[in-house]
Order: structure tokens, then C-alpha cells, then sequence
């Protein structure tokens, strides 16, 4: 239950960093709701996904392969949204995947 509860904490950590520029840009409260919980449901899964690779690369790989929806629906209204939606994933994936190495194991 300890894990379930670190891992819980690192995915609303990296919630709340992934949403602060959108609230500040004044985005639709529901995209950030969205990018918020995926940011969650990814602190639940990526520190215990075992690839046998670097938990930085576990980390960036399921990031940004879960954020290809996101894209895919942002891209006909914003396609410069594209380029801040890789970059936050891979950083926050990288973050969450070291963060559930060293806290988690």
C-alpha cells in the first residue's frame, strides 16, 4: 500500500506541473482536468512497468506513446501545441519514471 500511495503522490506531483502553464495560459478547465489525471493514472503505472530498460527511458517511452491521443485531438485546432505536449511529456515522463526508481525500487 506504501508503493500504491508514493506512486499515487508522484503522478498528482507531476499533475500539478503539467497543468500549472495551462491554467496560467487560461486553458478549458477540462483539458486540464484530463492532463491532470493522465498525469496521475502515469504515476500509478510507469514506476512499475518492467522493461528491463533505464527507468528514465520506461519513463519517456510510456509518456509519450500515452500522449499520442492528446495530440492527435489538440493537433486541427493547435498544431504549435504539438511541440509543448512532446516536451512536457518526455520531461515529466523522464521525472516520474527516476522518481518511482528511487522512491519505489
Amino acid at each position: 500500500m506504501q508503493n500504491f500511495t508514493i506512486a499515487l503522490t508522484i503522478g498528482i506531483i507531476a499533475g500539478i506541473i503539467d497543468i500549472i502553464p495551462m491554467l496560467i495560459t487560461k486553458q478549458d478547465k477540462n483539458a486540464c482536468l484530463s492532463a491532470f489525471l493522465h498525469w496521475v493514472a502515469l504515476g500509478l503505472l510507469i514506476p512499475f512497468i518492467n522493461w528491463e530498460l533505464k527507468p528514465w527511458l520506461t519513463g519517456l517511452i510510456v509518456a509519450e506513446l500515452t500522449a499520442i491521443p492528446f495530440m492527435v485531438l489538440v493537433f486541427p485546432k493547435d498544431p504549435k501545441a504539438l511541440i509543448p505536449i512532446s516536451l512536457f511529456s518526455a520531461v515529466l515522463g523522464i521525472g516520474v519514471g527516476v522518481a518511482g526508481s528511487i522512491f519505489i525500487g
